[in-house]
Order: structure tokens, then sequence, then C-alpha cells
């Protein structure tokens, strides 16, 4: 056991230049014996704050606790009473600015190791084949859900504990939204973790229709009027890219990186038997700071090419995650920080990318919120040599649902106007939550609109049905 209570219990990881030539999971998870060891640095508050950060509320300190006393199964339905899927949270969910930024053990020392925990307690049970518990019985009443992502899972998982027959409509052929599409094979293994989570929450009675496209094939106005669902839940996220509109942009070698990410992620274009066409390029530039960006940089990496990142502000301002840009390092991907790019350079005679010429920023003045912006620095233009760009910028959602959704209000960005304490829109009976609701933003976060949509459509029809 360690002496030191103040420090984690290290993770094992691939070393970097190995995983930096495959696609196998980077972090391997904490063994049983080291599960236990970090559980037991818990204080278990009798105030705890981690839960507060946490935006589904999972029992942080319960579920800890029951891995302390060796009792892994506990330590699961514990997680499982509020939460749909552990395996991806424990993965992918920002801790370190959310539940483990408020845990008491790290005002002194470092905070224990929640995610670590949860993503061990959820590979457990899948591995000794635990399953959420399902409700006893049904209560008669249908739910539509659109999407089936973080928040669609997620709402129509906790609907269905509560009785209701839920249907989701995924508008692709597999279930997942970004998990599956968007997220990488070495953050998030498909085989492994997406599909065994979406397998516990159809064993809790949730139907899933794939290549359903709602707006095209069939209307929410529809599925309501004609299909005898009392409430529909829209969770079908943020998946339509933003560019620059610079020069060159239309050049060929330019993508988004929704399109690059989803040929690698969801059609395996990184396995040798399968035929999905995408371009390995030699030398890649990636716009963008994100998190979507690292993901990017690491699979162009991983498929043999130089990488650099090319983002507007310092270090400090990457709104990536911090263990996410410390792999990337670790692995060789470039860091061109303050620098911006102002035209993309095309070859005459292929169309094809060749270089990015780009500009070096400085931080300005702060503005209202604090953050400082970004100005250019005048003639300190230069060239990048590259036969690949790939954008990173964001995503809106697609306004398929939204214009042909009579009474469906959406604001300026194009995101549906909902209540983010109950998932209300402006339409009777229809309830939106996640990257539809506000543009690209988190697994967890999707996931905690999910669950306080589900909460507001329980509350719905049992007010309709008084």
């Amino acid at each position: 056991m360690a002496t030191d209570m103040m420090k984690k219990v290290p993770v094992r990881e691939q070393e970097p230049k190995v995983r930096a030539t495959n696609f196998e999971e980077v972090c391997l998870g904490y063994s049983q014996e080291e599960a236990v060891e970090e559980a037991a640095r818990c204080l278990n508050c009798k105030n705890p704050k981690c839960v507060e950060g946490c935006p589904v509320h999972i029992n942080i300190p319960g579920f800890i606790e029951q891995i302390k006393n060796g009792d892994f199964k506990k330590a699961y339905d514990v997680i499982s009473e509020s939460s749909s899927l552990p395996a991806v949270c424990g993965r992918v969910c920002p801790q370190e600015t959310q539940c483990e930024q408020r845990c008491i053990r790290g005002i002194k020392g470092e905070a224990v190791s929640i995610g670590k925990l949860e993503r061990f307690t959820a590979d457990w049970a899948k591995e000794n084949g635990v399953k959420p518990t399902p409700a006893a019985e049904k209560n008669g009443h249908k739910v539509a859900v659109i999407g089936a992502g973080p928040a669609g899972l997620t709402c129509a998982g906790d609907l269905a504990k509560l009785g209701y027959d839920v249907t989701i409509y995924e508008a692709l052929h597999k279930a997942g939204g970004v998990l599956a599409y968007g997220i990488p094979e070495f953050r998030l293994p498909k085989d492994k973790v997406v599909e065994k989570e979406i397998e516990n929450v159809r064993s809790l009675g949730v139907k899933i229709e794939t290549d359903a496209v709602i707006g095209q094939a069939t209307t929410v106005d529809e599925l309501m009027n004609e299909e005898g669902f009392e409430a529909v839940f829209i969770g079908s996220g943020a998946g339509l890219p933003r560019f620059m509109n610079i020069p060159g942009e239309t050049a060929l070698g330019v993508f988004s990186a929704n399109e690059f990410l989803t040929r690698n992620n969801l059609m395996k274009a990184y396995r040798d038997d399968y035929y999905t066409p995408i371009h390995r390029g030699k030398k890649v530039v990636v716009v963008g700071g994100g998190n979507v960006a690292m993901d990017a940089a690491r699979t162009a990496l991983r498929l043999g090419a130089e990488v650099h990142i090319v983002y507007r502000r310092s270090e400090e301002e990457l709104p990536a995650r911090r263990e996410e840009v410390h792999h990337a390092k670790e692995e060789g991907i470039i860091f061109d920080l303050l620098t911006n790019p102002v035209e993309i350079i095309e070859d005459e005679e292929t169309g094809w990318v060749k270089a990015i010429k780009c500009i070096r920023m400085e931080l300005g003045e702060p503005d209202a919120s604090g953050r400082r912006s970004p100005v250019e620095i005048e003639g300190s233009e230069f060239i990048i040599d590259c036969d690949t760009v790939i954008m990173s910028l964001g995503t809106s959602p697609n306004p398929l649902i939204s214009s042909t959704t009579v009474g469906l209000d959406i604001n300026k960005r194009k995101c549906i106007i909902a209540d983010e304490e109950n998932g209300k829109t402006t339409k009777e009976g229809v309830f939106a939550g996640g990257d539809a609701v506000t543009g690209a933003a988190t697994v967890i976060l999707a996931m905690g609109a999910g669950k306080a949509a589900a909460k507001g459509i329980d509350e719905f029809i049992k007010s309709k049905n008084a």
C-alpha cells in the first residue's frame, strides 16, 4: 500500500513512442489492488463538494467507499443510479475541472482519481457480466428520443428505469453519436466500451432504430400525432462543421475534423481490413486547440504524418483537457501557438494543398470576461509546408429537425431554445438537451442535460395524466 496519501496512485499507460504507432487505448487503467489503494485516499466527506461538481450528480463518496471495501458490484450499483455511461465518463469526462477540482484531498495534495475509479468500476462490471437494474414494470407511456449520443442515451436510460417505453431514433447506421464517430479508438474503444454501454441501455428495455433521419423520414409532429409518443426528447447533437472562410479553404486536402474523425472512427479507416478511403497526409496542420483538435492531430500522427497544431492563443488558453495536451506532446505533436492561418496555398496544377500561410499573434488586453484576445503582429507572416489541413473550429446543430418542427424556436446560433433545468422547449411535449441546445460541448454536459430532461419529461407526463 502507498504510504503517501497525498499523491494519486499512478495509472499505467502505453509508452508514447509505442502508442503513437497504434490505435490501442493509451491509458490501461487500475488493477483491483491499485483501485482499492486509490479509493482509500478518499476522505468520505460529510458534505462532498465533488458531487456538486458532477453534472449527473453521482454519489462519488458512496461508490468509492464500496471500492475501498472491495465490493465492486455495489460500487457499480451506486454509479448506475445516476449514470448510464460510466465506462465512457471514466475515460473522457474532464474530471480535473469538475469533481476532482472540488476534491478536499486536492487542497493540500492531489485530488482522488475519481475518473479512473469510475472507469475501473464500469470495466469490472462489464468483465463480470453485471448489468444495470431495469424497471420492475412498464408504466404504459411512450417517449421518443432523437439521437443515440450521450444526451439521448442518458435520457432514454433514465426514462426506462422509470418504466417508460422508449424508442431512440438515430440518423447514422450505428448508435453512439459522438462516442462512435468523434472520439478516437485510442481514447474510447468502440467494441470494448461504447458498444457495451449501449447494450446496457438496451438491457433496460430501450429500443434503438438506426438510419432514421427525423425531419426527413418522419417529423417530430408525426411522432407525437401519429405514432402515439407522449413526449419527444431531441438530443441530435451539433454535427455541422465550421470553417474560417479564408482564401484557399476549398482546396483539395482541406477537411473538417468531423469528416476526418468520422471516417477514421465510425467507418474504421484506421484498420487494414476496412476499405474506407481516408487521406493519409505526410505533413498535416490541424487548426484549433480543443479536444477535437487533439483527437484529429493524434489520429493523423498514428496514420503516419508529421502533425502541427496551429492555435491563435497561448498554451494557457488551450481549451483541450490538460491530459490530452500532455499526451499529444509526448507523442510528438508540434504546437504552433499564438499563430493564426490567413491563407491556404494550393498547387496550381493539382489543386491540392501545398502550404498554409500564418501570422504571429500576441495577447491583448483582457475583455469584460477577463479573457485576453489575440491580436495580429504586423509583418509576421510565415509559411508552413503541408499537404493536409484539418479545420477543428467547433460545430453547429443541423437545422433539419428545427426547420421541420412547428412551434420549435431556435436562437441566432441555430440552437434549440430549451430550459436547462428540465429541457422544456417552446413546443409542448418536446424537450431538448446537449449540443443541439448549447452548441458543441462535453460528453458529460450532454449527459447532464439528458438526465435533466428525463426528469422533466416524467413530471410533464405525470401532470398531464393526473
